[in-house]
């Protein structure tokens, strides 16, 4: 079979436009409706993607102007992913994660149990947290700085990937007869100390399905980009040209071999936010009807969230980006990519917050359906992807849209999947399942 590209639902409430929860056709109250991420789950399985994937921050927005976007409501991850396990059979379920205010037992323990109640679809999303609030809610007075949350970060990956391997594959015998419940022999204790950590071990969950649970990251910094090289087996990252997706691609599996890893042990999945229509027309309307739903302050919030948690509202809306210094407690990746875009289109504050409301700084179709898989094909094919994170404006909507359009155009092109692979992610990813390091 010729190579297929993946594709993931990356699932945001009532969508990643942030305006979507005032559309007629979203639920409002979407964040906190399981019956709603139930048909979500069911429609992207139907229409045979790879993943379902749900962000998270462990902290509200609570400034002023959040009392004017629907981002402070939602359910925690894992728990809802774990429902979502049980009203579907193939799709991966990948949640996020914060290394920085979280402990690896409780991460490593929730995220083995979520693989064996899924029989082996669970991905963890390490993030390093973004949101220098989370702080406030940890005992802190503020955020971590961004190089000593990847050192923590590196070593809490080796504790969890560690705890994973406590027992090796076969070591509950169960049997009744002999009144052996597990082979001791096989039960290993990883008994690790360290700069950040000291985790005992074992696990009290056995060694599932997967082996280990498919590590997702989205870092796009230097230390960010040498820690998915090292570690991750899918890369979430925001580009907004082929150029730029091209060069990103190339630099990280560049990488891997001085990791002993091959090019296919990791899947690089830009983020897309899509806008379908039956016309070009259709689908420029369809944004537009989101874009005039946005107030010039929420998108500049916004802004400031995403540029690295600044304050913009005393800048001029009709004014330039103000020069800011590099984040420390945000996504240095992220600042340089809207930095960038400000510059070269010359947008003033209100202009680039309306651009990045639905994307948020990721790379942006608007058009029918063989419009869209030209350019997914494209950069599928010339080295920018091995598949794509979907972003839509609203839900279930936009998902709908392109489950129904742009999905049977990308089989009909022999690109993407008709049945899936396997039963579980790695299989269905085309990831080896990892032998246990104590073997």
């Amino acid at each position: 079979m010729s190579r297929q590209l993946k594709l993931g639902a990356f699932l945001m409430a009532t969508g990643h436009h942030v305006a979507a929860w005032r559309h007629p056709q979203v639920p409002a109250n979407a964040g906190l409706d399981f019956a709603h991420y139930k048909r979500l789950a069911q429609i992207a399985e139907a229409a045979k993607f790879d993943t379902l994937f749900v962000a998270d921050s462990v902290a509200a927005p609570t400034q002023d102007i959040a009392s004017r976007m629907a981002r402070s409501d939602h359910f925690e991850p894992l728990t809802l992913l774990s429902a979502l396990s049980a009203v579907t059979e193939h799709i991966g379920l990948i949640a996020t994660a914060t290394t920085s205010y979280n402990e690896p037992y409780h991460v490593a323990r929730k995220f083995a149990s979520l693989d064996h109640l899924s029989g082996g679809r669970a991905g963890w999303n390490l993030v390093t947290s973004d949101n220098a609030a989370e702080a406030l809610n940890f005992g802190r007075d503020e955020h971590i700085g961004h190089a000593e949350r990847y050192s923590r970060a590196r070593e809490f990956h080796q504790v969890v990937t560690g705890l994973w391997d406590s027992w090796e594959d076969d070591a509950f015998v169960r049997d009744k007869a002999s009144g052996a419940y597990y082979d001791p022999s096989k039960l290993h204790v990883l008994d690790h100390v360290s700069e950040h950590f000291r985790v005992k071990g074992p696990l009290n969950v056995a060694r599932s399905p997967q082996g280990q649970p498919v590590i997702v990251q989205a870092g796009s910094s230097e230390t960010g980009r040498e820690l998915a090289a090292q570690t991750a087996e899918v890369v979430f990252t925001a580009q907004t040209s082929l150029s730029g997706a091209q060069a990103f691609y190339a630099d990280l599996k560049g990488r891997l071999a001085k990791y002993g890893r091959s090019a296919d042990s990791l899947k690089i999945m830009p983020g897309v936010f899509v806008v379908v229509g039956q016309t070009e027309t259709e689908a420029q309307e369809k944004c537009e009807t989101f874009q005039q739903l946005i107030e010039p302050e929420v998108g500049v919030a916004l802004l400031g969230r995403m540029l690295g948690n600044f304050d913009l509202s005393k800048y001029p809306l009709d004014g330039p980006l103000p020069e800011l210094p590099l984040t420390d407690s945000g996504q240095q990746s992220r600042q340089k990519l809207l930095t960038e875009l400000a510059g070269r289109e010359n947008l003033t504050l209100a202009e680039l917050g309306r651009r990045i409301a639905g994307g948020r700084g990721h790379y942006s179709l608007v058009g029918t359906p063989e419009q869209i898989a030209d350019r997914l094909q494209e950069w599928f094919e010339q080295g920018a992807a091995d598949g794509f994170n979907v972003l839509v404006p609203h839900l279930p909507g936009g998902l709908e849209d392109f489950a129904h359009g742009v999905v049977p155009e990308l089989q009909r092109r022999g690109l993407f999947r008709t049945e899936y692979e396997g039963r579980t992610l790695r299989e269905n990813l085309g990831l080896a399942r990892p032998q246990n390091r104590f073997v």
